[in-house]
């Protein structure tokens, strides 16, 4: 028989520790959001599952959880991404002509986990700029992105760098169908030689010369160079080099402490980005902190397609990389009705102190917080002394 206090696989309660952790990360990050410009919105949980999909694809499908409306009876879904949802707000809330810089920062929901160790319940933080085509929206984005983690105290930080236009640039022309198309992707992606062999035996010399050479694409700022030299000079494919080189050599200035590397068959989401992307990792993890390119597309379901840039992450996962808060520190007052206590309390409190009222009988009990402080009556005067 399954006990009552079981959770599913890949759910958890969040603890004391680590709860406070989360919730003064969420709050840093949202301010250094708001410190670019950008103002936050708060998305519903669940909506009709024909709007949370629309342009979305078959993999985010297979993520969102199910279930029936009572009072309307249409199913709804309950989000596993953020994104479309800001999509649909900029396209259909807001409507601004200009640039529109969005944050949000709350939990979505999956049907599998991401990876082993994931959690099925992330809380998402994201950010997006609408409606700046320039490769200035794609540094700024990524300044943030990187700006965030350096926030949550994260640190030996890898900066890997695509482009969506590259494949693209490859396969124009050649005639391919989906599922061919989809195995070609997973084949780059796993740099399995043999199988984009096979694949690609009738896509012409230069398209299969070049899908091949991608494979070892990959390390230091030599693979633009290795790229310029391997690959084909059409336009797309040049444009996305020149790119990739300049938002590499904005992050090595201004973020010095983060290492850039390159994966031009690295194509995670390649239905969904439009241009440069990249994902950030922490030393030697293989699974990225987060994710974030320009998709340009991904307004034209709501029939505004509009340029756009963004990242998200989970910061439950940041928590686990972050060096440790440790304890906060609070004062320990007596328990008492005195009025003049009470008075003393409020006015610590309203200077952003902790103040612990110590219960009768629980005077040794551990705390979240570390008093180092006390309330202390001298000559009928309350006041704080060292601990």
């Amino acid at each position: 028989m399954t006990s009552a206090w079981l959770l599913p696989e890949h759910i958890a309660d969040v603890l004391p520790h680590d709860a406070r952790r989360i919730e003064e990360l969420r709050r840093s990050v949202l301010d250094s959001a708001r410190g670019y410009g950008y103002e936050l919105v708060m998305p519903p949980l669940l909506e009709y599952l024909e709007s949370l999909l629309s342009g979305t694809g078959h993999e985010l499908d297979l993520r969102t959880f199910k279930l029936v409306d009572q009072l309307s009876g249409r199913t709804l879904g309950l989000r596993a991404d953020t994104t479309p949802q800001v999509a649909r707000i900029d396209a259909h809330l807001l409507n601004r002509v200009g640039v529109t810089r969005l944050c949000y920062c709350g939990p979505v929901a999956h049907t599998r986990p991401q990876s082993l160790q994931a959690s099925r319940e992330p809380l998402q933080f994201g950010a997006e700029i609408y409606g700046h085509a320039g490769l200035e929206a794609d540094l700024e984005v990524q300044d943030l992105a990187l700006d965030c983690l350096r926030v949550a105290g994260v640190g030996g930080l890898v900066l890997d760098l695509a482009d969506a236009r590259i494949v693209r640039g490859l396969l124009d022309g050649v005639a391919c169908d989906a599922a061919r198309l989809s195995a070609v992707y997973g084949a780059l992606a796993a740099k399995d030689g043999a199988a984009l062999q096979g694949l690609s035996v009738d896509f012409g010399d230069e398209a299969r010369r070049g899908l091949l050479a991608l494979i070892s694409l990959y390390g230091d700022a030599e693979v633009l160079a290795a790229a310029a030299a391997t690959l084909p000079s059409r336009p797309v494919i040049v444009a996305a080099l020149d790119d990739l080189r300049r938002l590499a050599e904005h992050a090595s200035i201004a973020h010095p402490g983060v290492r850039v590397g390159f994966d031009l068959a690295d194509l995670s989401g390649y239905a969904y980005y439009s241009g440069a992307r990249f994902a950030v990792y922490a030393n030697a993890s293989t699974d990225a902190l987060l994710r974030g390119g320009r998709y340009d597309e991904v307004g034209a379901v709501f029939g505004r397609n509009r340029p756009a840039v963004g990242f998200s992450a989970d910061l439950k996962e940041w928590v686990q990389r972050a060096r440790p808060g440790g304890r906060r520190t609070a004062v320990r007052a007596p328990w008492g009705e005195d009025a003049s206590l009470r008075a003393a309390v409020r006015a610590l409190r309203a200077q952003g102190e902790t103040v612990l009222c110590v219960l009768p009988g629980h005077e040794h009990e551990a705390q979240e917080f570390d008093c180092d402080r006390e309330i202390i009556s001298t000559n009928g005067q309350w006041s704080v002394r060292a601990l």
